[in-house]
């Protein structure tokens, strides 16, 4: 027999739950946040030169993440929310590090709560493409393409809404040896996409 609130534990993959998020600020009290913040990104960003001088300032932060206890089989779905802060190193706008999956034939759908940026996204094959997310907007991300979430707001976070399949592992690896093919930078205020001169 069913019933209303049934459920006794905070996520019970077995039987549902549900989880409040915030939507100001993307977060939740059930689920812990993890951080990155500039100096665990050294190498990433363009201009090596940009980047030390900001780190001179501090170590700001760059983005938040859910941590999220789910099990990782095939007929579970992950799920969180992303949070980049506005901000730039040099004209390149902040953005997460950005991952293939393990498992490569893996998609992903990313919902935008609130804020202005862009899914960078390429596959091994060499295509790419970078779309627009605005609050209401949506983008799915194919099987076999890294991605990656951008910033170009001035002033506001960027914070979305990701769900995939619980088993499908993150390869952080390769972006942090190889990089994007393509950099988001501002160029006379606006965001403009210049191919990335260290890429490997």
């Amino acid at each position: 027999m069913a019933h209303f609130n049934s459920s006794d534990k905070p996520m019970d993959f077995d039987r549902g739950f549900v989880i409040d998020f915030d939507l100001k600020t993307g977060l939740s009290k059930t689920l812990e946040t993890g951080k990155r913040y500039l100096g665990q990104m050294n190498g990433m960003f363009a201009d090596q030169d940009a980047y030390d001088e900001k780190m001179k300032e501090g170590d700001p932060l760059i983005y938040e993440f859910h941590s999220m206890p789910v099990p990782e089989t095939d007929g579970d779905l992950a799920f969180g929310c992303s949070i980049v802060n506005p901000g730039k190193v040099g004209d390149e706008y902040y953005f997460t590090k950005g991952h293939f999956h393990t498992i490569l034939e893996t998609g992903e759908i990313y919902y935008c709560l609130k804020g202005h940026g862009y899914m960078m996204m390429e596959n091994p094959e060499g295509d790419w493409l970078a779309l627009e997310l605005t609050a209401g907007k949506a983008v799915y991300v194919p099987k076999r393409y890294a991605h990656r979430s951008i910033n170009v707001s001035a002033h506001e976070q960027l914070i979305t809404f990701f769900v995939f399949r619980a088993d499908a592992g993150h390869d952080y690896g390769t972006i942090e040896t190889k990089g994007y093919r393509k950099l988001l930078v501002e160029q006379d205020g606006k965001p403009v996409i210049i191919d990335n001169p260290n890429w490997k």
